[in-house]
């Protein structure tokens, strides 16, 4: 019996030594502020209640047959739109041109060429204009009329020669499709007249020495 009491007592003072060694710190709650906080929120009750949501409108750029929608096709097709390619062959730019292609039209620094999206866009639109002056006779002539099965329209004739060049291009149409010219690609002046084909071009004017610069 006094050995149980002697067991209870041990307890009883190690409980009380392990309470005491804690130290109890006082929380200071003036450091939490609720200054600036909204605790009022309103939870609707009925679907009449609730806001309609509001979406973005989505927007479509159509650009369709116009002289806009011509210069963006070609340049899709020549790069996908990229005023930094160059192809194997060395052709640069969103519109592909080649060296001596842009120093005709007064251009004469690559670098530069290709650091300055403008600069690409007045090239395409010279050497257009250059094109157009040269198979001015020949859009006269054959617009309209169909060459192995493809419509002639203006818009083809001036992209073939932004893809082969204007003689090339008189080539093909003087010979009613019997001399064709392709790239190094496989692609055909038949092929650029029929994707091409009944665009708006008569915003280009038609200038023997039309400059990018």
């Amino acid at each position: 019996m006094k050995k149980n009491i002697l067991q209870v007592t041990l307890v009883l003072i190690v409980t009380v030594l392990v309470a005491s060694s804690f130290s109890f710190r006082k929380v200071d709650l003036s450091v939490y502020k609720t200054t600036g906080m909204k605790f009022n929120y309103f939870v609707p009750n009925h679907d009449d209640e609730l806001l309609p949501i509001v979406t973005a409108p989505q927007y479509s750029l159509f650009l369709g047959k116009t002289y806009v929608g011509f210069k963006e096709a070609v340049g899709f097709k020549e790069s996908r739109g990229d005023y930094s390619s160059v192809n194997p062959y060395g052709y640069m730019g969103k519109y592909q041109f080649g060296k001596e292609t842009l120093r005709m039209i007064g251009v004469y620094n690559a670098d530069t060429f290709m650091e300055d999206p403008e600069l690409q866009e007045k090239a395409f639109k010279a050497y257009t204009s250059r094109n157009k002056w040269i198979l001015r006779r020949d859009i006269k002539r054959f617009k309209g009329r169909f060459i192995n099965g493809v419509k002639v329209t203006e818009s083809g004739i001036l992209a073939a020669a932004h893809l082969a060049g204007a003689g090339n291009v008189k080539k093909f149409l003087r010979s009613y499709g019997v001399e064709d010219f392709e790239d190094a690609n496989g692609v055909s002046i038949r092929y650029y007249l029929k994707k091409f084909s009944g665009y708006d071009t008569s915003l280009i004017r038609p200038d023997r020495k039309a400059k990018a610069l």
